[in-house]
């Protein structure tokens, strides 16, 4: 594999780390142009800032690196947690529910894929 990863973030992307992993679950170590197509099919909101993440990584190692998008991996892609907006939600009797909005980190670590049968001949 590579000596170096491509690096990819976005922070504080409104949505729960739980529904957002398990959209990247899907992708984890695919190719970074499968993972596009896999991600821009999924139904699931949380699909929409993964795909942009890759998408921004794919575009630093051509950009940066002039490394070819079509023989980048994820090497790994991870979601943290952001930290929570605490918002009201107004109950009868005067009653006060907090709602804890929740937010996520995204990063994604490209590397290039060398085939063995390319490198040796």
């Amino acid at each position: 594999m590579a000596d170096f990863q491509v690096r990819a973030v976005s922070k504080y992307i409104m949505g729960s780390p739980v529904k957002m992993r398990r959209v990247v679950n899907t992708v984890r170590g695919m190719r970074a142009q499968d993972a596009l197509e896999v991600l821009s099919l999924l139904p699931q909101s949380a699909a929409e800032p993964v795909y942009k993440t890759v998408k921004s990584a794919l575009a630093n190692a051509e950009e940066n690196y002039a490394l070819e998008p079509e023989d980048m991996v994820i090497a790994e892609i991870r979601i943290d947690e952001g930290p929570r907006l605490r918002r009201a939600r107004y109950g009868a009797r005067g009653r006060f529910k907090p709602i804890k909005k929740r937010t996520s980190h995204i990063t994604v670590l490209l590397e290039e894929d060398i085939d063995d049968d390319a490198y040796h001949q």
